[in-house]
C-alpha cells in the first residue's frame, strides 16, 4: 500500500509513517463498523424535522423509517392534530381497521418506526402532556416514509416522533382549542 519512493536515509521514517496512516485508517473503518452496528442494534434514530407544506412540490421531504427508540418511563414525542373522520384531513380510512374514526374518540397515528408495520393496532397507549394524561388507541400511522399523494391528503410525510392525535385527545389533555400549544406539543408516551 506504501508508494516505494527513493528518500534515500529517510526512507525507513516515511515507510513507518505510511504503515501507521494505514494501521490507523483501518482501525478508523472497524470502529465505524462497529458503531454503525450497535446503533442497528440499539435502534438508534434521532428525531426528524416536521416537513413543511412547501415540500411536497420541491419534492424535498425528509422520508425515514424509524423513530427514536422506544422507552418504557415514556418516549418523547410532539404530539400533532388530526381529524380521523371520512373527511378529514387523515386522508383515506385508518390503517389498522380500514375505518374512519369521530373526533369524540381517543385514538391516535403513530409515526412509521412506531408504528411498527401495525404490531401496535387496537392496542392503548398513555398520553402525558400539558399535566395531564389520557390513553388512547392506536389506529392508524403518521407515515414517515410517503405522503404528497392522494392517499395522504396532499400532506407530506410525517416526522418520524409524531403522535397525531383526535381532537378528543387534546381535550383529554386539557388543551383547548384556542391555546397556543392546540395542535402541536411535546410530550411522552408508552405502551399501556
Amino acid at each position: 500500500m506504501c508508494p516505494e519512493v527513493d528518500l534515500g536515509s529517510n526512507l525507513k521514517m516515511v515507510r513507518q509513517a505510511c504503515v501507521l496512516v494505514t494501521l490507523l485508517a483501518a482501525a478508523l473503518v472497524v470502529t465505524l463498523s462497529i458503531d454503525l452496528g450497535a446503533m442497528a442494534q440499539n435502534n438508534t434514530c434521532p428525531a426528524t424535522d416536521q416537513n413543511s407544506d412547501t415540500c411536497c412540490p420541491s419534492n424535498t421531504c425528509q422520508k425515514v423509517s424509524c423513530s427514536p427508540p422506544i422507552s418504557s418511563s415514556g418516549t418523547a414525542a410532539t404530539l400533532t392534530l388530526n381529524s380521523f373522520e371520512a373527511g378529514g384531513d387523515g386522508g383515506g380510512p385508518s390503517e389498522c381497521d380500514n375505518d374512519y374514526h369521530s373526533d369524540d374518540t381517543l385514538v391516535v397515528a403513530l409515526s412509521t418506526g412506531w408504528y411498527s408495520g401495525g404490531s401496535r393496532c387496537g392496542r392503548q397507549i398513555r398520553i402525558n402532556g400539558n399535566g395531564q394524561s389520557t390513553l388512547a388507541t392506536v389506529v392508524d400511522e403518521c407515515d414517515s416514509e410517503n405522503g404528497c399523494d392522494p392517499d395522504h391528503a396532499g400532506q407530506p410525510p410525517c416526522a418520524n416522533n409524531i403522535v397525531d392525535a383526535s381532537p378528543a385527545v387534546w381535550a383529554a389533555l386539557g388543551v383547548s382549542t384556542n391555546s397556543d400549544m392546540y395542535g402541536f406539543m411535546d410530550v411522552t408516551w408508552q405502551d399501556a
